[in-house]
Protein backbone atom coordinates (compact mmCIF):
# COMPACT_ATOMS: atom_id res chain seq x y z
CA UNK A 1 0.00 0.00 0.00
CA UNK A 2 2.74 2.17 0.68
CA UNK A 3 5.88 1.05 -1.29
CA UNK A 4 8.38 3.36 -2.89
CA UNK A 5 6.94 5.80 -0.06
CA UNK A 6 9.05 7.11 2.39
CA UNK A 7 7.40 8.53 5.79
CA UNK A 8 8.82 11.28 8.37
CA UNK A 9 7.37 10.51 11.50
CA UNK A 10 7.45 12.80 14.50
CA UNK A 11 8.03 11.02 18.28
CA UNK A 12 8.34 7.55 16.91
CA UNK A 13 10.47 5.43 19.24
CA UNK A 14 7.53 4.32 21.41
CA UNK A 15 3.54 4.83 21.59
CA UNK A 16 1.52 5.98 19.16
CA UNK A 17 4.12 7.46 17.02
CA UNK A 18 6.03 3.28 16.70
CA UNK A 19 2.84 2.14 16.37
CA UNK A 20 2.36 4.01 12.90
CA UNK A 21 6.07 3.71 12.14
CA UNK A 22 5.29 -0.31 12.42
CA UNK A 23 2.03 -0.45 10.40
CA UNK A 24 3.40 1.85 7.41
CA UNK A 25 6.62 -0.62 7.22
CA UNK A 26 4.52 -3.54 7.26
CA UNK A 27 2.71 -1.65 3.93
CA UNK A 28 6.40 -1.24 2.73
CA UNK A 29 7.32 2.91 3.64
CA UNK A 30 10.58 3.20 4.21
CA UNK A 31 10.84 5.45 8.09
CA UNK A 32 12.32 8.18 8.96
CA UNK A 33 11.39 9.35 12.42
CA UNK A 34 12.64 11.85 15.13
CA UNK A 35 12.92 11.08 18.90
CA UNK A 36 13.35 13.28 21.71
CA UNK A 37 16.07 11.89 24.03
CA UNK A 38 15.62 8.01 24.41
CA UNK A 39 18.31 6.68 22.16
CA UNK A 40 18.40 2.94 22.85
CA UNK A 41 14.58 3.11 22.20
CA UNK A 42 15.42 5.03 19.05
CA UNK A 43 17.80 1.93 18.01
CA UNK A 44 15.49 -0.69 18.87
CA UNK A 45 12.72 0.87 16.98
CA UNK A 46 14.76 1.05 13.85
CA UNK A 47 15.96 -2.02 13.72
CA UNK A 48 12.30 -3.46 13.98
CA UNK A 49 11.34 -1.41 11.20
CA UNK A 50 14.18 -2.80 9.13
CA UNK A 51 12.94 -6.59 9.86
CA UNK A 52 10.28 -5.46 7.45
CA UNK A 53 12.37 -5.39 4.92
CA UNK A 54 12.62 -1.35 4.77
CA UNK A 55 15.03 1.53 5.40
CA UNK A 56 15.00 2.93 8.74
CA UNK A 57 16.68 6.17 10.31
CA UNK A 58 16.37 7.93 13.74
CA UNK A 59 16.90 11.59 14.05
CA UNK A 60 17.78 13.18 17.52
CA UNK A 61 15.34 16.46 17.26
CA UNK A 62 13.69 18.73 19.46
CA UNK A 63 10.83 19.50 17.36
CA UNK A 64 10.35 22.57 19.78
CA UNK A 65 13.61 24.45 18.08
CA UNK A 66 13.22 25.41 14.38
CA UNK A 67 16.62 25.48 13.28
CA UNK A 68 16.83 21.87 14.44
CA UNK A 69 13.80 20.74 12.96
CA UNK A 70 14.79 22.62 9.90
CA UNK A 71 18.84 20.77 9.95
CA UNK A 72 17.23 17.37 10.07
CA UNK A 73 14.43 17.49 7.86
CA UNK A 74 17.20 18.56 5.33
CA UNK A 75 19.57 15.30 6.76
CA UNK A 76 15.94 12.72 5.97
CA UNK A 77 15.59 14.03 2.86
CA UNK A 78 19.48 14.04 1.68
CA UNK A 79 19.46 10.08 3.39
CA UNK A 80 16.49 8.96 1.49
CA UNK A 81 16.09 11.72 -1.61
CA UNK A 82 12.88 12.25 -0.88
CA UNK A 83 10.08 12.54 1.54
CA UNK A 84 6.11 11.65 1.03
CA UNK A 85 4.42 11.47 4.14
CA UNK A 86 5.09 13.58 7.28
CA UNK A 87 3.31 12.51 10.36
CA UNK A 88 3.09 15.17 13.66
CA UNK A 89 2.99 12.95 16.38
CA UNK A 90 5.10 14.06 18.94
CA UNK A 91 3.71 15.45 22.07
CA UNK A 92 3.54 15.52 25.67
CA UNK A 93 1.15 16.45 28.59
CA UNK A 94 1.69 18.38 31.87
CA UNK A 95 -2.03 18.65 33.06
CA UNK A 96 -3.48 20.45 36.37
CA UNK A 97 -6.40 22.26 36.60
CA UNK A 98 -5.81 25.81 35.56
CA UNK A 99 -6.05 27.57 38.86
CA UNK A 100 -3.21 26.09 39.34
CA UNK A 101 -1.03 25.11 36.26
CA UNK A 102 2.28 26.97 35.54
CA UNK A 103 2.52 28.91 33.34
CA UNK A 104 5.59 26.99 32.10
CA UNK A 105 3.75 24.08 31.80
CA UNK A 106 1.01 25.78 29.21
CA UNK A 107 3.80 26.43 27.49
CA UNK A 108 5.73 23.57 27.47
CA UNK A 109 2.93 21.62 26.09
CA UNK A 110 1.89 24.56 23.14
CA UNK A 111 5.24 24.27 22.17
CA UNK A 112 6.01 20.63 21.79
CA UNK A 113 2.19 19.47 20.51
CA UNK A 114 1.39 22.67 18.59
CA UNK A 115 4.22 24.57 17.60
CA UNK A 116 6.28 21.42 17.07
CA UNK A 117 3.65 20.46 14.37
CA UNK A 118 3.95 24.04 12.49
CA UNK A 119 8.13 23.64 12.76
CA UNK A 120 7.99 20.87 10.75
CA UNK A 121 5.09 21.88 8.44
CA UNK A 122 7.17 24.78 7.01
CA UNK A 123 9.99 22.86 6.57
CA UNK A 124 8.57 19.93 4.52
CA UNK A 125 6.58 22.62 2.37
CA UNK A 126 9.29 24.00 0.56
CA UNK A 127 10.24 20.14 -0.81
CA UNK A 128 6.28 18.53 -1.05
CA UNK A 129 5.60 21.61 -2.94
CA UNK A 130 8.77 21.29 -5.42
CA UNK A 131 7.65 17.69 -5.86
CA UNK A 132 4.19 18.43 -6.44
CA UNK A 133 3.15 15.78 -3.75
CA UNK A 134 2.81 15.06 -0.24
CA UNK A 135 1.10 13.66 2.54
CA UNK A 136 0.75 15.43 6.02
CA UNK A 137 -1.16 13.19 8.86
CA UNK A 138 -1.32 14.98 12.32
CA UNK A 139 -2.23 13.56 15.59
CA UNK A 140 -4.91 15.52 17.81
CA UNK A 141 -6.76 14.38 19.99
CA UNK A 142 -10.87 14.29 21.10
CA UNK A 143 -9.44 16.35 24.12
CA UNK A 144 -9.21 18.87 21.09
CA UNK A 145 -12.80 18.73 20.04
CA UNK A 146 -14.58 18.12 23.47
CA UNK A 147 -12.16 19.74 26.09
CA UNK A 148 -11.16 18.06 29.01
CA UNK A 149 -10.55 19.02 32.68
CA UNK A 150 -7.29 19.13 33.76
CA UNK A 151 -5.64 19.73 30.08
CA UNK A 152 -6.52 23.07 29.23
CA UNK A 153 -2.78 23.11 27.70
CA UNK A 154 -3.25 20.15 25.96
CA UNK A 155 -6.66 20.47 24.79
CA UNK A 156 -5.87 24.29 23.52
CA UNK A 157 -3.16 22.55 21.38
CA UNK A 158 -5.36 19.59 20.03
CA UNK A 159 -7.68 22.27 19.05
CA UNK A 160 -5.05 24.11 17.38
CA UNK A 161 -4.05 21.09 15.75
CA UNK A 162 -6.96 21.13 13.80
CA UNK A 163 -7.10 24.41 12.76
CA UNK A 164 -4.05 24.28 11.43
CA UNK A 165 -4.80 20.95 9.21
CA UNK A 166 -7.78 22.91 7.88
CA UNK A 167 -5.93 26.03 6.87
CA UNK A 168 -2.52 23.53 5.42
CA UNK A 169 -4.80 21.87 3.57
CA UNK A 170 -6.32 25.02 1.97
CA UNK A 171 -3.00 26.71 1.44
CA UNK A 172 -1.43 23.49 0.00
CA UNK A 173 -4.41 21.51 -2.24
CA UNK A 174 -3.35 23.05 -5.56
CA UNK A 175 0.10 21.48 -4.93
CA UNK A 176 -0.87 18.50 -4.48
CA UNK A 177 -0.37 18.04 -1.10
CA UNK A 178 -3.21 16.76 1.72
CA UNK A 179 -3.30 17.49 5.41
CA UNK A 180 -5.61 15.73 7.75
CA UNK A 181 -5.70 15.14 11.36
CA UNK A 182 -6.41 11.94 13.83
CA UNK A 183 -8.23 12.59 16.68
CA UNK A 184 -7.87 9.35 19.70
CA UNK A 185 -9.65 8.81 22.46
CA UNK A 186 -8.73 6.94 25.23
CA UNK A 187 -5.94 4.91 23.74
CA UNK A 188 -3.75 2.03 25.66
CA UNK A 189 0.04 4.13 25.85
CA UNK A 190 2.47 5.03 28.55
CA UNK A 191 0.45 8.09 28.67
CA UNK A 192 -2.64 6.64 29.64
CA UNK A 193 -1.42 3.95 31.46
CA UNK A 194 -0.02 6.84 33.96
CA UNK A 195 -3.86 7.56 35.17
CA UNK A 196 -5.37 6.18 38.00
CA UNK A 197 -7.51 2.69 37.92
CA UNK A 198 -10.49 4.96 39.03
CA UNK A 199 -9.88 7.60 36.18
CA UNK A 200 -9.75 4.73 33.79
CA UNK A 201 -12.92 3.04 34.56
CA UNK A 202 -14.76 6.36 34.46
CA UNK A 203 -12.96 6.98 30.81
CA UNK A 204 -14.10 2.82 29.92
CA UNK A 205 -17.71 3.90 31.55
CA UNK A 206 -17.98 6.57 29.08
CA UNK A 207 -16.92 5.12 25.67
CA UNK A 208 -20.00 3.62 23.98
CA UNK A 209 -17.69 0.34 23.23
CA UNK A 210 -17.26 0.21 26.09
CA UNK A 211 -12.92 -0.18 25.60
CA UNK A 212 -9.66 1.42 25.37
CA UNK A 213 -8.27 1.46 21.88
CA UNK A 214 -5.25 0.63 20.95
CA UNK A 215 -1.72 2.09 19.08
CA UNK A 216 -3.20 0.02 16.01
CA UNK A 217 -5.98 1.16 15.64
CA UNK A 218 -4.94 4.83 15.15
CA UNK A 219 -1.73 3.34 13.11
CA UNK A 220 -4.06 1.42 10.81
CA UNK A 221 -6.40 5.20 9.73
CA UNK A 222 -2.57 6.59 9.42
CA UNK A 223 -1.92 4.14 6.84
CA UNK A 224 -4.82 4.76 4.82
CA UNK A 225 -4.39 8.55 5.19
CA UNK A 226 -0.91 7.98 3.78
CA UNK A 227 -2.30 6.29 0.83
CA UNK A 228 -3.08 6.40 -2.61
CA UNK A 229 -6.50 5.32 -1.42
CA UNK A 230 -6.85 8.65 0.54
CA UNK A 231 -5.57 10.89 -2.16
CA UNK A 232 -9.06 12.83 -2.74
CA UNK A 233 -9.66 13.81 1.41
CA UNK A 234 -7.80 16.81 2.60
CA UNK A 235 -9.09 19.16 5.84
CA UNK A 236 -10.69 16.39 7.46
CA UNK A 237 -10.35 15.50 11.30
CA UNK A 238 -11.09 11.23 11.54
CA UNK A 239 -12.35 10.58 15.45
CA UNK A 240 -11.18 6.82 16.50
CA UNK A 241 -12.52 6.72 19.84
CA UNK A 242 -14.76 3.61 20.23
CA UNK A 243 -17.99 6.69 19.79
CA UNK A 244 -16.65 9.06 22.82
CA UNK A 245 -17.57 12.06 21.14
CA UNK A 246 -20.03 11.18 18.65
Amino acid sequence: MLKNKTAFITGASRGLGKAIAIAMAKNGANIAFAYASNQSAALETCEEIRSFGVEAEAFLCDVTDFSQTGEVVKQAISRFGKIDILVNNAGITKDGLIFSMKEQDFDKVIDTNLKGAFHMIKHFCGPFMKQRQGTIINISSVSGLMGNPGQANYSAAKAGLIGLTKTVAKEFASRGITCNAIAPGFIETDMTAKLSEKTKEAAIEAIPLKRMGKPEDIANIAVFLASDQANYITGETIKVDGGLYV
